[in-house]
């Protein structure tokens, strides 16, 4: 039984799962939308809402926690100094996950997770160029 069991294995060790989350969460806040698995975008999320409460806060030691996940002080830097502020008067649900259809190799579900505020022109074109 899986009994207060929570979070997806994903089909990897645990070391595996944790920097693939990392890659994954420091290329949605540089792209602030990423084409991926529906069941990654929903592992990334909470992942990505806690970072961006964080910048909210904006101190030296939320800098530095942030840092601890993200790879690159340029992607933490655009993290605290473009993203937070968008959200400065918002308490929670930062990001959307649309679904997107089936990848066509595997048949895998694919869904497209993006920070809210984000340009709707450059989503709809990720939308076609993954048809």
């Amino acid at each position: 039984m899986r009994h207060l069991k929570q979070g997806r294995k994903l089909g990897r060790t645990s070391s595996h799962r944790k920097a693939m989350l990392r890659n994954l969460v420091t290329s949605l806040v540089e792209h602030e939308g990423v084409r991926t698995t529906d069941a990654k975008a929903k592992e990334v999320r909470p992942l990505l809402e806690k970072l961006i409460t964080l910048a909210k806060r904006g101190d030296l030691h939320a800098r530095r926690q942030a840092l601890a996940v993200l790879r690159g002080r340029k992607v933490a830097a655009k993290l605290f100094d473009t993203i937070a502020p968008r959200f400065a008067d918002r308490e929670g649900g930062y990001t959307r996950i649309i679904k997107i259809g089936q990848r066509k190799g595997d048949g895998a579900s694919v869904s497209l997770i993006e920070i809210l505020g984000r340009e709707r022109s450059t989503a709809k074109a990720e939308t076609k160029k993954g048809e």
